[in-house]
């Protein structure tokens, strides 16, 4: 806890260049959330972006957005245009076929979805993190005391900002990391809140329980105590989890390796916010008010 106004920095510093890269270059947002006809084809031989652009402009649809995905013989199609039932998709599938008639493909995954659907799936998701971190704010400070249901969101809003951040800078960079935000990204982040949550509730509980232990020592004392008696605990725990999750990334396939990525990089960055940020943000407030600190009367 005594370094606390260190990590302070350095997560404000990850903050602001994650929230710079979201408004410069802002996060893309999949299917699910804009509308329209989502293609991915797998040809049997390498091909070039080229190609399929000539396609689709052959069959009206220039403006689809064009981009491998994972290795050059696979290939993500979107566009926006709405149709009737699979006309979209049809119209796509019929003019690889005729006008690649020697490189013949699969087609791995296809999804449709209207405007207004996407509208709604887009507002549903916001709703559904800000309503989870309430109910942990709820939860926590019912709990324990209110300022601790604080500081845990407070570590949660930084999971997801620094999470949400790493997104933005690095969606694009890399041709084999597909990093949109899909209902599988929302799904990671409202799997991140709950796992980092736990972690924190588990720091807190052994600070509840070394109070009733050790009533003389103070605040940061006690603080320091708890979260190295739960450390390997924490470590073990969260270790097994990055593990699996960086099977996943690796052996997982590219539908989900967005998921896998969102949420290795937010269990890392709730990992850490348990021990240096939810913590700490206890301790500067039960100092700013002359508090003792306790979690229980």
């Amino acid at each position: 806890m005594q370094r606390r106004k260190l990590w302070y920095t350095v997560s404000s510093s990850i903050i602001v260049i994650g929230l710079v890269s979201l408004f410069v270059k802002g996060v893309t947002l999949g299917v699910d959330f804009l509308g329209g006809t989502e293609i991915i084809v797998e040809f049997r031989n390498s091909i070039e972006i080229g190609e399929i652009r000539t396609v689709m402009d052959r069959i009206g649809l220039g403006q689809a957005e064009i981009k491998t995905f994972g290795s050059d013989r696979d290939i993500l199609i979107r566009t926006g245009e709405q149709g009737e039932g699979t006309s979209v998709g049809d119209r796509i599938r019929s003019g690889l076929a005729t006008n690649l008639p020697g490189n013949p493909f699969t087609v791995l995954k296809e999804d449709k979805i209207g405007p207004k659907i996407g509208d709604e799936l887009r507002r549903d998701a916001v709703y559904a993190i800000v309503a989870s971190l309430i109910a942990i704010l709820l939860y926590v400070g019912f709990r324990f005391k209110f300022i601790y249901g604080v500081g845990a969101v407070v570590a949660l809003f930084h999971d997801v900002l620094v999470t949400l951040g790493l997104i933005s800078i690095l969606d694009g960079l890399l041709p084999q990391l597909n990093l949109e935000i899909s209902q599988n990204i929302v799904a990671a982040f409202l799997t991140l809140v709950g796992l980092s949550v736990n972690d924190t509730v588990v720091i807190f509980d052994r600070i509840r329980e070394n109070q009733k232990i050790f009533r003389s020592m103070n605040l940061i004392d006690l603080v320091n105590k708890s979260v190295n008696e739960t450390l390997s605990r924490t470590i073990i725990t969260m270790g097994t989890i990055v593990l699996v999750l960086g099977i996943l990334f690796v052996l997982g396939g590219e539908v989900t390796r967005g998921f896998a990525f969102t949420l290795l990089i937010g269990i890392i960055a709730g990992t850490y916010s348990s021990i240096y940020i939810a913590s700490a943000v206890v301790v500067d407030w039960t100092g700013r008010t002359g508090g003792k600190g306790k979690l229980i009367d």
